[in-house]
């Protein structure tokens, strides 16, 4: 398949695997649309939707960048309107956008618990709900949806069960996705990384600069969306998804080159 001339929505696109995912497809000449919140860069964070829609277009990609905070759907409605007003339709929905906190049950705040499960888990359903009729229209159409395979040993759960269960919700909205629209054509992945990434959660909330110098870069993230996507969708439909495997069936083995820190020892992440 080629991305010639596909639109792609990507929600949390302003920095990070999202940014990786929209920069590796725009390559391949895909029309991207950057959908996030950040129209004002944070120096901890890094990024926004315009700075991003400018890398797309220096990578030989079409971009519209729209603001968009997936907790509200009239924000989502109005994303997908406006994208099929510039690139007349969709083609690819990867839902990247995600809340994080690593918290016990007892240190877990309400605002915290609603922030992840508003982000996470509606957030991802109600995108999904907006992109699916124009999804219908398309010749290979996919949704991924960047979260972990779905594992009920105890161990997930209780380490940070709030994050867990929004996390494990998302997946479980892609194998929903995937046997309902299944008729219709349209693929539902998910895709999670064997290692961790170097990206703001990793550096400002899980462990800074040290894990972030065992850890591989969004381009591995990138790359294997970018061959899952490539892939027929009648077919490539309701799995779990890890990076390394998915280029294993590219015949891609040696991934020295992601490392962040050339020759490093890898922090498997936390899911896996």
């Amino acid at each position: 398949m080629s991305f010639k001339g596909k639109t792609v929505f990507i929600t949390g696109a302003s920095r990070g695997i999202g940014r990786a995912i929209a920069l590796k497809l725009a390559a391949e000449g895909a029309q991207i649309v950057v959908a996030a919140k950040s129209v004002e860069e944070n120096p901890k964070l890094g990024g926004t939707i315009f700075s991003v829609a400018k890398e797309v277009v220096e990578a030989g990609g079409e971009a519209l960048p729209v603001q968009c905070d997936i907790r509200f759907e009239d924000q989502v409605e109005q994303a997908v309107a406006k994208t099929i007003e510039v690139f007349g339709g969709i083609d690819i929905l990867v839902n990247n956008a995600s809340a994080i906190s690593l918290t016990n049950i007892e240190n877990t705040e309400p605002k915290r618990f609603d922030l992840m499960f508003d982000i996470n888990v509606r957030g991802t359903f109600f995108v999904s709900r907006a992109c699916i009729p124009q999804l219908r229209k398309s010749d290979n159409p996919h949704i991924l949806n960047l979260s972990p395979p779905v594992n009920p040993d105890k161990k997930w759960l209780g380490a940070h069960t709030a994050y867990t269960l929004s996390k494990y919700n998302m997946s479980m909205i892609a194998l929903g996705l995937s046997e309902e629209l299944k008729k219709d054509g349209i693929a539902a992945n998910t895709l999670w990384p064997q290692t961790t990434i170097a990206t703001a959660a990793v550096q400002n909330l899980l462990g800074g600069d040290r894990l972030i110098q065992m850890s591989r870069t969004p381009q591995i993230v990138a790359d294997a969306a970018y061959y899952i996507l490539k892939r027929p969708a009648t077919t490539c439909t309701g799995n779990y998804f890890i990076d390394e495997q998915v280029l294993a069936e590219e015949g891609i083995t040696d991934l020295s080159g992601y490392s962040v820190v050339p020759g490093a020892n890898l922090y498997t992440d936390l899911f896996l």
